[in-house]
């Protein structure tokens, strides 16, 4: 048995890594996992980058970042696959809620455009927004949702560091309007009564890489054997998640003190999709809310990668060409595809496509026949092509 340290952030979409290592797919493979929490995205991402840890759940743009020297990370990381797709949630403060109540919005929480246009509208300027950290999905998202409603940021937005688990802290002493985290610190926030939820970030892209799994570029390569492994219990252990029995299961599992030590019925309300978004008890069903395997939801696809490295591109000034093909290079989905050649589980034939293309499930070639990818629209229905992005 070999052991693999791993640092996490305790959050929903660390699901993958404990349920690896709590239903045995690990042991399958040999392995070991010792699960190392971390307080914050920078420790975790410090933690992998000296070497205190094998591999790390990361959000997907933070390695990218590091490529493109944003930030402090200093050893080449790469993504050798996703841990989860979407599984964010956007909310206001509770003088913000009922402004927008007072306005007409109804918090439909199913379409970006008249949110965001409400929330821009009923705010004053500039809106300040908690994220978790400068550079995850959760601030590329927000710049993009609202830049293209007509709220030009991030220089009209004041976007705030807060660690995911002080969100409703951050709330209630009036330090921030608005979050966007994962859950369930979303779910929190309702649940003591400092704010309500607006909307998934599901509505903004539909199928977004949120987590990835990160290694030191040199570890991943110099371990092909020891990487592959623990590649293949992640993608069981995401296909076990999958499974219509798990939740409740899961729930009890992350809700334990050594990993999320949070009540196990907010967990499962947000794995199963069925939040709630206001103290009221209002409750609103986002399916596919979370993925951790469907339509190919591990796959570290190259295209998505490049849209992080432009966006990251456009908002600091930084070439962007250079950016896009720099970030290509730290998602690998060579080494995702080697480590499930010959397992049985498939992959896509092709490592980049068209984001934002797919209004329905759509079969592509892959590498045992043909495999079923998930709706992946942007909300204002613009694609990106890495042949020719705008």
């Amino acid at each position: 048995m070999t052991t693999v340290s791993i640092g996490y952030v305790p959050l929903l979409d660390a699901a993958p890594l404990i349920i690896a290592q709590e239903m045995g797919f690990a042991r399958e493979e040999g392995l070991d996992l010792n699960l190392r929490p971390a307080p914050s995205w920078s420790s975790v991402r410090d933690m992998l980058s000296f070497g205190a840890v094998d591999a790390a759940h990361m959000l997907a743009p933070l390695p990218i970042a590091s490529a493109l020297g944003l930030g402090a990370g200093t050893a080449p990381m790469c993504a050798v696959s996703v841990l989860s797709m979407n599984g964010s949630v956007i909310g206001v403060s509770k003088a913000l809620a009922d402004k927008l109540r007072a306005a007409g919005h109804d918090f439909g929480f199913t379409d970006a455009r008249p949110a965001g246009t409400a929330l821009i509208a009923a705010t004053r300027a500039p809106l300040r927004i908690g994220v978790p950290f400068p550079f995850s999905m959760h601030a590329e998202l927000l710049i993009y949702w609202l830049s293209a409603l007509g709220l030009p940021a991030p220089q009209n937005v004041d976007i705030r560091t807060v660690p995911p688990s002080s969100m409703a802290d951050a709330l209630a002493a009036d330090e921030i309007d608005a979050f966007c985290v994962g859950e369930p610190w979303g779910s929190l926030v309702v649940e003591q009564d400092v704010g309500q939820l607006l909307l998934p970030c599901s509505t903004i892209w539909r199928s977004f890489p949120e987590k990835v799994l990160a290694m030191r570029t040199t570890w991943a390569e110099e371990n092909p054997v020891l990487c592959g492994k623990l590649v293949r219990a992640l993608v069981k252990a995401a296909a076990w998640l999958a499974n219509p029995t798990s939740p409740a299961l899961t729930a009890e599992m992350l809700a334990r003190p050594d990993y999320l030590n949070l009540p196990w019925d907010i967990l499962e309300r947000a794995l199963t999709g069925h939040l709630v978004i206001s103290a009221r008890g209002e409750r609103r069903h986002v399916p596919n809310f979370v993925t951790f395997h469907h339509g190919a939801a591990t796959f570290p696809w190259r295209s998505q990668a490049e849209w992080i490295g432009l966006q990251l591109a456009r908002r600091t000034g930084l070439d962007r060409t250079q950016s896009m093909a720099a970030a290509s290079a730290v998602f690998r989905p060579d080494i995702h595809r080697a480590a499930l050649e010959g397992s049985g589980m498939d992959v896509p034939g092709a490592s980049s496509r068209v984001e934002g293309a797919l209004a329905h499930p759509t079969a592509v070639a892959s590498a045992l026949g043909q495999i079923t990818l998930m709706p992946d629209q942007f909300f204002d229905g613009r694609v990106f092509d890495p042949r020719a992005p705008e």
